[in-house]
């Protein structure tokens, strides 16, 4: 939201009152509290006039402070809030004197200095993060309604990133940005998933603690400033230092919640019945016959909308004249080793059966005068679920239960942007507030459901709707977007951003969602799909089988889901790191090269995990340019090298894509290719990629439940190249990938193959001499 009119003036029906100096300070052993009069205070009567602003500041955790700022503090608690994932104190240390007031938390200070001006500043390692000066925080009074805002420094040359899953250019730099949940589809400036959290390459993060709107302006209205603001009178927000983009994410959801552990299943190929199509029982095994035949890997079936009968979504009831026998269906296909995905949303039409119960029991959102809350959006006649009623949970989740014991396995959580604020909540939250909060509650009693059946680690959701905090309950995908390679880029940077916005995995509709993709855009968003954390084909008003386009999908599709297979101990690992540490499993360039001035603005390329480098093609002639960091990278596919830093412009065919991998990678390529769930260690083949002279690197390969399965360490000094096993492992190999053959080996017999020198290992180690 805009206040001002330029530089110099407001706008029209707005009051700004400005802290003017730190006038009074106090301190206890955990936190700093600053009264700021919006005048300086040169005399007694100074004093007797408003407002005042205190800002109190605290910390949660190290590295972390928290900054509130309130106006009038008899204000009744508006909720709901997200539960910050801390006892809420960390040790600190607090220092007043005549110039300064410091709070530090672990390697992070705020320091309010005294005088005649305004200067609240965040500090580490002796540098100045980011401040507040004068006129930039502010209390102020807009059409009527008061609201609290605060600009923090952004210095040449910084970067802006997050916000949660935006479709437009990853730097946030010069956007206008609302936090506020909407069914827009990924062509638009809407989002299905806001969050109010930023992050800089400048050594820190910001997180706003507002379920509400939030409304950002990113080196817009005050262009070397971020401002955020929010109704009401008072503003909490957290600042994280890093200081790298890595450690910000750590520390960020450390705060807000890490994203839970899933299933192995989950990673392989999920195929759809799409939306807006007709299917029956016979349908769905034509697609899964056909699948089989042209020996692409299934591990998922999704029945989308039309499992219910029109006009009942939702009732949770299978559509007898299409699917007579759901429980027999349903084993005939988890006889085959699928899984199965039912679609849901957290609306009852009133031409369910159910919406009658609902309503009798006040499960229902109601109006200010008791009504029920409805519409025709959607589904005629439509109510919503109150998440905030522990009943109506209980209720909700009972149908789920229902269908899981019949042999679902999971669900996709559609919906819950589209969240009226004119009712009234069971609890008594404030509607405005629950707006984004909405999407959170209902994710989160279905994954908690799914935990409660199934163990924790074996929930998985395909959710579209989120907030702050719903990281914890995946996975997401990117909603409705086009069916063109636009749609195709607007679904990645989406992505990239949710992934800096703290949301370990994501997926998107392979070939997009709205019309219907040529051959081309769906063999490009293929390879794109498969090299994403989840991957899921479906569409609009079409099926999305690879042979409905032509056969040459097919093979593009077998090709890559195989790929996709193989790198699960890669990719087991990185998910690890997901759950462990919430940094993302597809990296926008600027996570994993900070130091880069050329990856600041990269949104058209990512890195999966630390080591692959993937740069959709977005062309169907196959023409693409993408950047190469520093140092000596292999084709994954080619086995061609290109040394960086520099562009290339190349050109690849259906089959390929540039697939890098990163100098000095060991990466673990699994034996099996036609399911994502194996024993990742046996027959595990370490392909070597440009060891440096001197080199230390293990490499882990964990279980599905994340357990530790084996450690390889690989070490170089010189010529000497040392593989070692932490324990005994079957078949494990070693692949110098674009190495000149080994002048001795000690431990295995050579196989001298196109891309590399193949040894095969003995059980604990082998040495290798590469070089003199």
């Amino acid at each position: 939201m805009k206040f001002t009119d330029g530089y110099w003036l407001l706008r029209d029906g707005v009051k700004a009152f400005h802290p003017a100096e730190a006038h009074h300070i106090t301190s206890d052993s955990d936190s700093l509290t600053v009264l700021a009069p919006v005048r300086r205070i040169e005399k007694k009567s100074d004093a007797m006039a408003g407002p005042v602003v205190t800002v109190r500041c605290s910390s949660p955790m190290p590295d972390v402070i928290a900054v509130e700022i309130t106006h009038f503090e008899g204000v009744q608690p508006r909720g709901p809030e997200l539960e910050i994932g801390s006892s809420g104190t960390a040790a600190v240390d607090v220092s007043v004197d005549d110039r300064e007031a410091v709070l530090t938390s672990g390697s992070l200070s705020v320091r309010f200095t005294r005088g005649d001006a305004w200067r609240m500043d965040f500090l580490a390692g002796g540098r100045v993060l980011t401040g507040s000066g004068a006129n930039a925080m502010a209390v102020l009074e807009a059409d009527g309604r008061p609201y609290v805002r605060e600009q923090l420094d952004l210095g040449v040359g910084q970067h802006v990133y997050g916000l949660g899953e935006r479709f437009g250019p990853l730097v946030r730099n010069g956007q206008s940005v609302d936090i506020w949940n909407a069914d827009g589809g990924t062509s638009s400036e809407q989002a299905y998933k806001n969050v109010p959290f930023y992050l800089t390459d400048a050594g820190y993060g910001v997180f706003v603690h507002h379920s509400g709107k939030v409304s950002y302006e990113v080196a817009s209205e005050a262009t070397s400033r971020v401002q955020f603001s929010v109704a009401g009178q008072s503003l909490r927000y957290f600042v994280v230092h890093g200081p790298t983009p890595r450690d910000i994410l750590r520390r960020y959801t450390a705060l807000t919640g890490r994203p839970a552990r899933l299933p192995a299943w989950s990673y392989g190929l999920w195929l759809s019945t799409s939306f807006v199509t007709d299917y029956d029982e016979d349908t769905v095994s034509s697609f899964i016959d056909g699948m089989a035949e042209r020996d692409i890997p299934l591990s998922v079936f999704h029945f989308d909308c039309f499992w219910m009968r029109e006009y009942q979504w939702c009732d949770f009831t299978w559509d007898e004249r299409a699917f007579p026998d759901p429980p027999g269906m349903l084993k005939r296909l988890k006889d085959r080793g699928l899984k199965i995905c039912l679609w849901i949303n957290p609306y009852i039409s009133q031409h369910s059966p159910l919406f009658a119960e609902a309503r009798e029991n006040g499960y229902l959102l109601r109006r200010p005068d008791g009504d029920v809350w409805q519409w025709d959006l959607w589904q005629p006649g439509l109510a919503i679920v109150d998440f905030t009623d522990p009943a109506a949970c209980a209720w909700f989740a009972e149908k789920l239960d229902a269908l899981l014991d019949m042999g679902v396995d999971c669900f996709k959580t559609d919906f819950g942007e589209r969240i009226p604020l004119d009712v009234v909540y069971f609890d008594g939250s404030d509607p405005e507030r629950m707006h984004n909060h909405y999407a959170h509650l209902y994710n989160q009693v279905v994954f908690d459901l799914l935990e409660r059946r199934r163990g924790r680690g074996e929930a998985v959701l395909f959710a579209r709707a989120a907030s702050a905090g719903t990281q914890s309950f995946p996975v997401h995908w990117s909603g409705d977007g086009e069916a063109t390679f636009e749609g195709m880029a607007q679904s990645l940077r989406g992505g990239l951003s949710l992934g800096l916005s703290g949301f370990g995995y994501w997926s998107h509709d392979i070939g997009g969602f709205i019309g219907l993709p040529d051959a081309a855009v769906f063999k490009r968003w293929i390879a794109f799909g498969l090299l994403s954390s989840h991957s899921r084909l479906h569409g609009g008003g079409s099926y999305r089988v690879p042979w409905a386009f032509d056969e040459e999908s097919v093979d593009v599709l077998r090709d890559f889901s195989r790929l996709k297979m193989r790198l699960m101990p890669y990719l087991g690992r990185i998910a690890e790191e997901a759950h462990a540490e919430g940094l993302p499993m597809m990296r926008p360039m600027i996570l994993e090269f900070p130091d880069d001035p050329s990856c600041a603005y990269l949104d058209t390329q990512y890195m999966l995990g630390d080591s692959l480098l993937v740069a959709p093609v977005f062309s169907a002639d196959g023409n693409v340019r993408y950047y190469v960091p520093e140092g000596r990278w292999t084709g994954l596919l080619s086995g061609q090298s290109v040394t960086g830093p520099r562009w290339v412009d190349e050109r690849h065919g259906f089959d390929s894509l540039p697939l890098l991998v990163r100098p000095g990678t060991v990466l673990p390529v699994g034996a099996v290719d036609d399911r994502p769930d194996y024993d990742y260690a046996a027959g595990v083949v370490l392909r070597v990629y440009s060891p440096p002279e001197t080199m230390r690197a293990t490499t882990r390969i964990v279980t599905p439940g994340g357990e530790l399965s084996a450690a390889f360490t690989v070490e170089r000094s010189g010529g000497r190249l040392r593989v070692m096993a932490d324990r005994p492992v079957a078949d494990w190999a070693v692949l110098l990938v674009g190495e000149p053959a080994p002048s001795s080996i000690e431990g295995a017999t050579p196989e001298h193959l196109t891309d590399g020198t193949l040894l095969r290992a003995l059980p604990d180690a082998l040495t290798i001499t590469v070089g003199e």
